[in-house]
C-alpha cells in the first residue's frame, strides 16, 4: 500500500489523493468506451448533437437541455456497466434474478436515451424546420 492509498483509506483530503480519484474516474470511462458498444453510438449521438447544436447556432438555453439529456445517457450507462461487471463478479453462474437486474439497468439506459431523442429532437427541430 502506497502513502496515497493510506491517505485515501484514512480519509484525508490531498492533491495527489484526488488526482488519484480523478485518474481511477478517467480509467472507468475508457473501460467503458472499450467494453460496450452501446458506449459507442452513445458517443456517435453525443458528437452528432453537438454538431448540430454548433451548426444551427442553438441559444444558451437549448445547450442547458442538450447537456442535461446527453449527461444523463452517460450517466446511465456508466452506472449500467458498472452493474453488470458486478452482477458478472458476484454471480458469474447465470441466475434469473441476475439476468432481470441486468435488464432493468439496461432498460434505464434505453429510458434515458429515448428521453435525450425526445429532448433533442425538440430542440433541435425548430431550428431546421426554420
Amino acid at each position: 500500500m502506497t502513502a496515497g492509498d493510506a491517505q485515501l483509506r484514512t480519509g484525508a483530503f490531498t492533491i495527489s489523493g484526488r488526482w488519484k480519484s480523478v485518474r481511477h474516474a478517467y480509467l472507468g470511462l475508457l473501460f467503458m468506451l472499450r467494453t460496450q458498444h452501446n458506449a459507442w453510438i452513445h458517443a456517435a449521438a453525443t458528437v452528432a448533437v453537438i454538431a448540430a447544436g454548433v451548426a444551427l447556432q442553438v441559444s444558451v438555453d437549448d445547450w442547458r437541455w442538450l447537456v442535461v439529456a446527453i449527461v444523463m445517457v452517460w450517466i446511465a450507462e456508466a452506472l449500467n456497466t458498472a452493474f453488470e461487471h458486478l452482477c458478472d463478479v458476484v454471480s458469474p453462474e447465470f441466475h434469473p434474478s441476475v439476468k432481470r437486474s441486468k435488464d432493468i439497468a439496461a432498460g434505464a439506459v434505453l429510458l434515458c436515451a429515448a428521453g435525450a431523442v425526445f429532448v433533442g429532437v425538440s430542440v433541435l427541430l425548430p431550428h431546421l424546420t426554420r
